[in-house]
């Protein structure tokens, strides 16, 4: 199961889609057809790379690779995005939460 939710930055959760079976983040966001254009600021995990294409104002942490290691500034970046977000892995933490404990409902009542 994979879940995505829009968030405030006010950590209210605006919009959450589930996909039953997994799938890539950026392909549960495109399924879900969501418009988030008007957004003064988009927060997101390095699973949602392309968004930057799709929505200028997108921010995703900086990818090192071998031939291409992370400077210090771009280590700096991904610390400031990582405590920005931190309100949205929280929410998840609680979200995470409900989804075991419904699952587990629903296979108790069947």
């Amino acid at each position: 199961m994979k879940a995505q939710a829009i968030v405030t930055s006010q950590g209210r959760i605006v919009s959450l889609d589930i996909a039953v079976n997994y799938c890539h983040d950026m392909k549960l966001f495109k399924m879900s057809r969501r418009n988030i254009g008007q957004a003064g600021k988009i927060l997101a995990d390095s699973g949602y790379q392309g968004l930057m294409k799709i929505y200028l104002q997108a921010q995703t942490p900086r990818k090192s690779s071998n031939l291409k290691p992370l400077t210090a500034e771009d280590k700096a970046y991904n610390h400031a995005l990582s405590k920005e977000r931190s309100k949205v892995e929280n929410l998840f933490a609680k979200v995470e939460t409900f989804k075991m404990i419904s699952i587990g409902c629903w296979y108790y009542q069947s």
